[in-house]
């Protein structure tokens, strides 16, 4: 049996995107945790949240080869057009997707090590130096694996390498403090103020996540707050005069807005997920400004990401 005071050996991660420009200062390398407590609406990468190893099926991209049919020994192959996967045999070895020639099939979610990790990101080491940059902790909530991160953050730092977490702020606070000293960028996300409204949109209530956000804006270095800009949902009159007034009672007088978009929607349907898109149109910048005047009344500076 596994100690739970004893640090994880390896983390699950769903990807490694390099020369990041907008998770932080410079030029960043991002990690992408796979694992979430939120199952926001919204989310862009709704292929983080399952905390387990699993795959995605991109009809667009067979060729109806079925290399992947002899390949699987768990027989979760089915023949059909739209769908290829039997999600309750399915073992999430990664064997279809080896064999696969058109990347149809793919397996999320991949096993690092403290070493393998650490190794990976120094390959990046010298934009990092030239341009002021670092990593980037994202997901899903890298937090769900802090047992990890309290041996990959010193390994990290050891090479003086900047690191920013992106959080969602859902966890105990126990879990995040012995980590703040290898922090240098906290961006944490505050979906919406309304508790029962928080929990219909991300199946939690926010009341731990605000009360982490007043913790670290405390016993932090540098904590950035953002929100999610989704139509009809957070971007009302309400919501921007509570978040205002929670941000102002706080010490912030800075937002950063993220504009919807709706690039989830077709993972959803890679990942066979039961959560269904919700149809509203792609936001951009110039769409977010009536959000960014409702803050600017109330005295916070909403800069809104392009």
């Amino acid at each position: 049996m596994k100690d739970p005071n004893q640090p994880d050996k390896d983390a699950l991660i769903f990807n490694i995107q390099r020369f990041c420009l907008h998770d932080g200062p410079g030029i960043r390398t991002t990690l992408f945790f796979k694992g979430c407590p939120l199952h926001c609406a919204w989310c862009q990468n709704p292929e983080s949240i399952d905390p387990k190893p699993e795959m995605a099926f991109i009809a667009e991209r067979c060729r109806g080869c079925f290399q992947c049919a002899d390949a699987c020994e768990a027989d979760a192959i089915i023949r059909s057009e739209e769908k290829r996967i039997d999600h309750s045999r399915c073992t999430a070895c990664g064997r279809c997707a080896e064999v696969c020639p058109s990347g149809g099939l793919t397996l999320v979610g991949r096993r690092w090590t403290v070493d393998t990790l650490v190794a990976e990101v120094l390959k990046d080491r010298d934009f990092f130096v030239d341009s002021g940059g670092g990593i980037t902790l994202s997901g899903g909530e890298p937090m769900l694996q802090g047992r990890f991160l309290e041996v990959f953050l010193p390994a990290v730092k050891e090479h003086g390498i900047h690191v920013n977490l992106e959080t969602c702020g859902c966890y105990q606070w126990e879990q995040i403090e012995p980590l703040l000293p290898f922090l240098d960028l906290i961006y944490f996300d505050l979906k919406h103020m309304d508790p029962t409204t928080h929990r219909h949109h991300t199946g939690v209530d926010n009341g731990r996540i605000l009360d982490n956000f007043a913790r670290l804006t405390r016993g932090a270095g540098t904590l950035v707050p953002r929100m999610p800009i989704v139509p009809g949902i957070n971007d009302t009159e309400a919501n921007v005069a509570d978040t205002a007034r929670f941000l102002l009672h706080h010490g912030h007088d800075t937002i950063h807005g993220l504009p919807y978009h709706g690039l989830g929607a077709d993972k959803l349907r890679w990942i066979n997920s039961p959560l269904r898109p919700l149809n509203l149109t792609s936001m951009d910048a110039e769409a977010c400004r009536p959000v960014g005047r409702m803050f600017a009344k109330r005295g916070i500076n909403a800069v809104i990401y392009d």
